[in-house]
């Protein structure tokens, strides 16, 4: 079914001024707890304990740059411990991250269901500032780390908890869905989270007629194709993902008609219409191994194609891919700051938290 009615910003005339959600600022670091920084040499021992991490990503990094990384990988390891922490990575965060430091990683809501069971003291965030809060939202009593607050999201961006009630005020009665790219203000003011991959399951769920399906207008275009609920949209849009075009799909497929094409659901309906497989990022990384393509395009952020190439080299990828920019302001170096220091520290007021923590936790407690 098509979209019913897609809004934005400008459509509200009584929307508030200067209102637009930015990448939030997360606490400083309590310095007290600052730990001196270890030594950051490449010696035989960094080599030698590093080596099966190595083995992990050496098809994606050449040999030359190890030597760089490793001694802060090591760094980073050790000091997990030395803290309690635990680091969640999404499958947007570059190889070395994802497979050398991570303790868990996943899309958003692997990340956000793993948050609810992690039992250390401490959380680093890798990725961006919607899942450090989704991480905070659901361990409210420990320390959740972001390494850089900049950290933020173009479709976080787009919408406020104030757009929410005017969406409300326009449509009374109507369910809200957040997909989970995110404020908590945006959670707290909506029925039910949702991700990419259970997108529909959660509209679905809420057995009404018609559903507000905020902020990604490409991925309500999708649900919309796959329910017959009728979706009120947003105008938000991931800026990694809508700069894929259908055209330069094609253009593959003409240079190799075996080549087989997957693809996020934030993208355009012609990007869609091109690919051999449409979902999740975890739905995609589980299509590549059971498929096991010869030549593979992955229209999604770069990182995630690095990381499958690791566990699967023997699928070739070829790179019509885009960067976050705001995924690659974490990094092996203020990961391990972020160890050092404790910061920088994500806060929710926690009359905020409580609402927002009910649509989280909705989302999660439908059968997934």
């Amino acid at each position: 079914m098509p979209i019913t009615a897609i809004y934005g910003p400008d459509d509200f005339a009584n929307r508030p001024q200067g209102h637009l959600a930015s990448s939030p600022r997360s606490a400083p670091a309590p310095t007290a707890c600052a730990l001196p920084t270890p030594s950051l040499e490449w010696t035989a021992e960094v080599e030698r304990t590093t080596a099966p991490l190595y083995e992990r990503v050496k098809h994606v990094i050449p040999p030359i740059e190890w030597p760089l990384m490793a001694p802060t990988i090591k760094a980073i390891n050790e000091l997990k411990r030395a803290r309690g922490a635990v680091i969640l990575a999404h499958n947007y965060q570059a190889p070395e991250i994802f497979h050398c430091v991570a303790d868990i990683g996943g899309d958003s809501l692997q990340l956000a269901v793993e948050a609810t069971k992690v039992e250390a003291n401490v959380i680093v965030q890798c990725g961006v500032h919607f899942m450090a809060e989704t991480s905070k939202l659901l361990n409210p009593d420990k320390t959740v780390l972001i390494p850089d607050s900049r950290a933020g999201c173009s479709l976080a961006a787009s919408i406020t908890g104030a757009d929410v009630r005017l969406l409300r005020e326009k449509f009374p009665g109507v369910p809200v869905v957040a997909y989970v790219n995110t404020s908590a203000e945006v959670k707290a003011e909506v029925d039910i989270c949702c991700t990419s991959s259970n997108a529909v399951q959660v509209v679905e769920s809420l057995n009404a007629p018609s559903v507000i399906f905020l902020p990604d207008r490409y991925l309500a275009t999708y649900v919309a194709s796959k329910t017959d609920v009728k979706i009120i949209a947003w105008k938000g849009a991931c800026e990694v993902h809508e700069r894929f075009k259908g055209e330069e799909l094609r253009a593959f497929r003409e240079a190799d008609p075996s080549v087989q094409i997957i693809a996020h659901p934030e993208c355009p309906p012609d990007v869609l219409a091109e690919a051999d497989f449409t979902g999740s990022t975890a739905h995609m990384i589980n299509w590549v191994r059971e498929k096991r393509p010869r030549r593979l395009v992955m229209i999604t952020e770069c990182s995630m194609a690095d990381n499958v190439r690791a566990e699967l080299p023997d699928v070739e990828m070829l790179r019509p891919c885009n960067l976050c920019p705001h995924m690659k302001r974490i990094t092996l170096a203020n990961i391990l700051d972020s160890l050092l220091t404790l910061r920088e520290e994500v806060t929710i007021d926690p009359a905020l938290a409580l609402r927002a923590r009910r649509s989280v936790e909705r989302m999660i407690n439908l059968k997934n």
